[in-house]
């Protein structure tokens, strides 16, 4: 029997994952498999070797801090690895864990085949890294098509397979009369998968909330929770007296949600492609600690944190980053917008225009499997 192991660092790289995986299992169900993944994964009948929160960090100081504790989880999941001897170690985002754990297991033994999902960020800070790659990765899937000159100038076997955030799903219909009325407008919120993201985040979000009620009577607020973080965010409101507010992590219902919202505020990151894909007018937020700030800002070679921005060079999406992600802003940024229907349209056929640059020939997660197969029958 053939053997992947699937190795994630976090919620959002454990969904990429798991779409992935079930295509490969469609066509080809002799495969085994062992992961260190999340709730996506297990779904799947695949065992993760230890719980994904053990080791979802962020931000240079809290990895500091946390170091040890890092570097032994890293050394346990290679000796898993090479325990379980797979045909392939496919590897999925979060490069500082899941890279570094591909580069040791190729270290020890060079017949596996090692695939990574999602390729650095080499286009914002440390592009040297590329070179490092080579030495131990066989094969990168890239998101976006411009990354390939990065790879390809250093002879890395690479494959475009699209943004998986990008398919095009089957919705099925979905009741949603009793989480939000009849009269009432949706705002859809996001802020994080990880708890980090959420304790920084979730408090100005919820000053936002209060100011929106006094001005507003018929906008309920939505947070767009993982399965991992729903119980966190659901207790730090619960904490709080402010009215109109829900929580859901069931992935369906948060589609439904999302198609039927009249605006989003989304943490900066990979889910602004879902609101641009769903046709939502959003603002991107996000606020780290002083020192982690400092940090990127001496590193990180971009103008804006938004792929949407990146892409083109300019702001499509407002980005209020650090001192300007605070309630009152916010605040005004949406209430401007709500103001301006003609503003929101245009944002949107702007995302839109945009997508269609990143979108792949059939599916990300067609693509991707199609190469995994390929190692598999090499």
């Amino acid at each position: 029997m053939k053997k992947i192991f699937i190795l994630t660092g976090e919620p959002s790289g454990d969904k990429l994952a798991s779409k992935v995986i079930s295509k490969l299992q469609k066509n080809n169900p002799n495969i085994g498999y062992l992961c260190v993944g999340g709730t996506y994964l297990n779904s799947l009948g695949i065992k993760s070797i230890f719980d994904l929160k053990e080791i979802t960090y962020i931000g240079f100081t809290s990895v500091l801090l946390n170091i040890f504790q890092i570097n032994n989880k890293i050394n346990k999941t290679v000796e898993e690895i090479i325990r379980f001897n797979p045909d392939i170690l496919f590897s999925v985002d979060s490069p500082d864990f899941t890279l570094r754990v591909a580069e040791k297991v190729k270290k020890i033994n060079n017949e596996i085949k090692t695939i990574h999902y999602v390729a650095p960020q080499v286009w914002v800070w440390r592009e040297g890294r590329v070179k490092k790659f080579k030495k131990f990765l066989d094969h990168i899937l890239l998101l976006f098509d411009f990354e390939k000159k990065y790879f390809d100038k250093e002879n890395i076997p690479n494959t475009f397979v699209g943004h998986p955030l990008l398919e095009q799903e089957i919705k099925n219909k979905i009741d949603i009369s009793n989480i939000v009325s009849s009269n009432k407008k949706i705002i859809s919120l996001f802020c994080g998968s990880r708890s980090s993201e959420v304790n920084q985040i979730l408090p100005i979000l919820i000053n936002f909330i209060k100011m929106m009620n006094i001005k507003f009577d018929n906008i309920i607020f939505i947070f767009h929770a993982t399965d991992e973080n729903r119980n966190l965010i659901s207790e730090k409101i619960k904490n709080t007296n402010v009215e109109n507010v829900k929580v859901i992590s069931d992935e369906n219902i948060k589609k439904q949600i999302l198609d039927q919202s009249i605006f989003a505020v989304s943490k900066s990151g990979t889910v602004s492609l879902e609101i641009c894909k769903a046709k939502i007018p959003s603002i991107i937020i996000y606020k780290m600690n002083f020192l982690n700030f400092l940090i990127v800002k001496m590193l990180v070679k971009i103008k804006f944190a938004n792929i949407i921005n990146i892409i083109n060079n300019k702001e499509i999406i407002p980005e209020l980053i650090q001192n300007k992600c605070n309630a009152k802003e916010i605040f005004n940024s949406v209430v401007y917008f709500l103001k301006n229907p003609g503003l929101m349209k245009k944002q949107i056929i702007e995302c839109e225009k945009t997508l269609t640059k990143i979108r792949s020939k059939t599916s990300s997660s067609d693509e991707a499997s199609a190469v995994l197969s390929k190692f598999l029958i090499g």
